[in-house]
């Protein structure tokens, strides 16, 4: 298993440093020793402390604790599973949460993130905010957090909407008033989003095309039917 430094959001870069290498290597030689457990808790918090992001060495630490149950880091583990979640809509969540023994995840934070978790999957971010907001001393754990579920937010609307009312986009991404108005300034300028013309304040977004949120009609593969069947057609009608 070779260093994977996966950018999944703007918040979670890639950032090659010493320690990275250090774990590559010791994943591909002893990737079930046991005795690498601290370098790869070390890595997580290194990738919290950059904001970088790797799936394979955390997915290597959590199969490593099945061996050594003992010896879990219900922290380190509870930071695995937020870098998971700032890496929607990658699927890492599920592939995580799948090598965490029950009697873990039934602990009150990890229940919590796993709520998070069903939030975010069926974007009910109005409820995903609340629950986020009462569980800061989970979250304010790691550095980014609130930026990259934005983007996530951001990544959802940019496929179910062409135009996206600005009350709709406060809810999502969490964010009213002035702030809201310098983050749609900004997304106006960088991202290729436009205002509704008519509309004051920007209370209509214009998302850029994509083919989610703007299919194009494709031609059908079948030849039309011709004029002198449709002929025959009306006199049998008739």
């Amino acid at each position: 298993m070779g260093r994977e430094m996966v950018s999944s959001t703007p918040n979670q870069k890639q950032q090659p440093s010493a320690m990275s290498y250090t774990v590559e290597q010791l994943v591909s030689v002893n990737p079930y020793n046991p005795d690498i457990l601290p370098d790869l808790e070390n890595y997580v918090n290194e990738q919290v402390s950059s904001q970088t992001y790797s799936l394979s060495a955390n997915l290597c630490l959590l199969r490593l604790y099945q061996f050594v149950p003992e010896r879990i880091s219900t922290q380190i583990v509870a930071r695995i599973l937020i870098k998971a979640l700032m890496a929607m809509p990658a699927p890492d969540f599920s592939l995580c949460l799948f090598l965490i023994p029950e009697r873990v995840q039934m602990e009150e934070q990890f229940k919590t993130l796993i709520v998070l978790s069903h939030y975010l999957e069926t974007a009910r971010f109005r409820q995903f905010w609340d629950e986020a907001a009462k569980s800061r001393h989970i979250v304010d754990a790691v550095p980014g957090f609130e930026q990259a579920i934005q983007a996530y937010a951001i990544h959802v609307l940019s496929l179910t909407y062409q135009r996206i009312p600005r009350s709709v986009l406060a809810e999502a991404i969490n964010i009213e008033g002035l702030s809201l108005d310098k983050f749609i300034e900004h997304q106006l300028a960088n991202s290729g989003w436009a205002i509704e013309k008519g509309q004051e304040k920007g209370q209509l977004i214009i998302l850029p095309s994509n083919e989610f949120n703007h299919p194009e009609l494709k031609k059908s593969t079948v030849d039309g039917v011709p004029l002198e069947h449709i002929a025959r057609i009306f006199p049998i009608l008739g």
